[in-house]
């Protein structure tokens, strides 16, 4: 018995390999990162409930875990984007699209004309605003300053998408930076 199971062993594991993946195609949910979604969904104030909290927060993770590794400070960073921008009155997958094009997601990046955070958002506004001390490197002073400036700037071009992002990136009248920022939205953040 036992030298016939060694021999059909090789066949058994293939057939097991071959139906097991065709099976279990989809990985099981991250134990985890359930928790973590349901607590984040929990307290999160700017969704109307829990569930709608959870599917957001959860498709929206996915997408940014390559440039977010961290499980924490990604949920923690979309929480934030989703509050900011809907305070506003703004589609959070828009201000997700604007901070994939402007920083890829890296508060600490500062670019050539001295813009600093997600949302490059220029330091001579602290000092506009009577707040010189806040520190653009923080993501909810960051976020907070770049959807209030965004949607100004949407208002001021009657939700004209292409010319709102133009004032938005300092480049009024030009077509690229708004087009780089809708491919994005429609290829990577809009809702499937």
């Amino acid at each position: 018995m036992a030298a016939r199971l060694d021999k059909a062993w090789p066949g058994l594991f293939l057939i097991l390999v071959l139906f097991g993946t065709t099976i279990h195609a989809q990985p099981a949910p991250d134990p985890e990162l359930r928790r973590l979604l349901i607590k984040a969904a929990n307290d999160s104030s700017s969704f109307a409930d829990r569930f709608d909290a959870e599917v957001w927060l959860t498709d929206m993770s996915g997408r940014l875990a390559r440039q977010v590794p961290d499980t924490n400070e990604r949920l923690q960073l979309l929480k934030q984007i989703h509050f900011e921008a809907t305070k506003v009155d703004l589609y959070p997958e828009l201000v997700l699209a604007v901070i994939d094009i402007e920083s890829n997601f890296d508060r600490f990046a500062i670019s050539s004309a001295g813009a600093i955070g997600l949302m490059q958002i220029m330091p001579f506004w602290l000092k506009e605003i009577g707040r010189p001390e806040d520190n653009l490197i923080v993501a909810q002073t960051n976020l907070r300053m770049g959807c209030t400036i965004l949607k100004y700037y949407l208002d001021m071009e009657n939700q004209d998408l292409i010319r709102g992002l133009a004032r938005y990136n300092g480049s009024k009248g030009r077509r690229k930076y708004g087009d780089l920022v809708i491919d994005r939205l429609n290829r990577k953040w809009y809702r499937n």
